[in-house]
């Protein structure tokens, strides 16, 4: 059960300065994000949901230490994050697998750049082909490998690392409605086993029910908190019908009531 604070939101605004399309030369600030004030417990699984420019990636480059907040701050354990750190892993919706390793010598390559001695990156990396189905296909090459298979190896490597937090940005929003559930189904598993701090940013509605322990709706731009649904699903890996519990219904219909809601103030703002 996730009771401790992991990661904590303190009122962070992000804006840029962006070209102001309807002044030739002129320059504007864009807010991306402002005052997110939220808390992630440890070993939880948080999925973020909002329409389209709503700052969800802004968020997570945040996560990540790649961009400051503007006003406000991040805190993991207790402590601000000032930049990008070996506590947190990143699964990107492109794999970004180097394409001249295998499925194994990409998941070795990081744990090369920590400074693992090789007989042990060979255990670790057969430990990790294990955990994501893929004990048989460490030899292939990317371009061997289905998208679904890419995207569990691009797991594994962040997993390899061993984060404290796993950030994923839509991983499998380029993957078929079979495969993507498949893997989503397989991420529960794989969380349940390792029990990482998981935040994880989609467009899919059913996506975010499914495995999010709570969803975060945000409005759309900038990117505010509208509210954070709690989900009450048990069991969700034995109920193969999960979709059609009158639990997941009512969480679905809450979700997708607030995005619209949300939709349709911003177009009217």
């Amino acid at each position: 059960m996730a009771t401790a604070e992991k990661i904590r939101f303190e009122r962070v605004t992000k804006t840029f300065t962006v070209r102001d399309t309807e002044q030739k030369g002129a320059m504007k600030e864009f807010t991306a994000v402002k005052e997110l004030d939220f808390n992630v417990k440890e070993g939880e699984f948080v999925t973020l949901v909002g329409p389209s420019g709503c700052g969800k990636s802004t968020l997570l480059d945040l996560l990540g230490g790649l961009t400051t907040p503007t006003r406000g701050r991040i805190l993991i354990d207790g402590k601000e994050i000032t930049g990008p750190g070996l506590d947190r892993g990143t699964v990107f919706q492109q794999y970004a697998l180097f394409p001249w390793k295998t499925a194994r010598g990409n998941i070795e390559f990081g744990l090369e750049a920590k400074g693992v001695p090789k007989h042990e990156r060979k255990e670790q990396a057969n430990h990790f082909l294990s955990l994501v189905g893929l004990s048989d296909f460490g030899e292939r090459y990317p371009h061997e490998l289905s998208g679904g298979m890419k995207q569990r190896v691009a797991i594994a490597r962040s997993l390899a690392f061993n984060p404290d937090v796993l950030l994923m940005d839509e991983p499998f929003a380029a993957l078929d409605a079979q495969t993507r559930e498949s893997l989503q189904s397989e991420l529960l598993r794989i969380w349940q086993k390792t029990k990482k701090t998981i935040i994880f940013i989609t467009h899919g509605i059913d996506e975010a029910v499914y495995l999010g322990e709570r969803v975060v709706v945000l409005t759309p731009n900038p990117g505010m908190v509208k509210k954070i649904v709690d989900i009450p699903l048990k069991n969700r890996l034995e109920d193969a019908d999960i979709r059609s519990h009158p639990d997941f219904v009512k969480a679905r219909h809450e979700v997708w009531s607030l995005l619209h809601e949300a939709e349709y103030l911003g177009a009217n703002i």
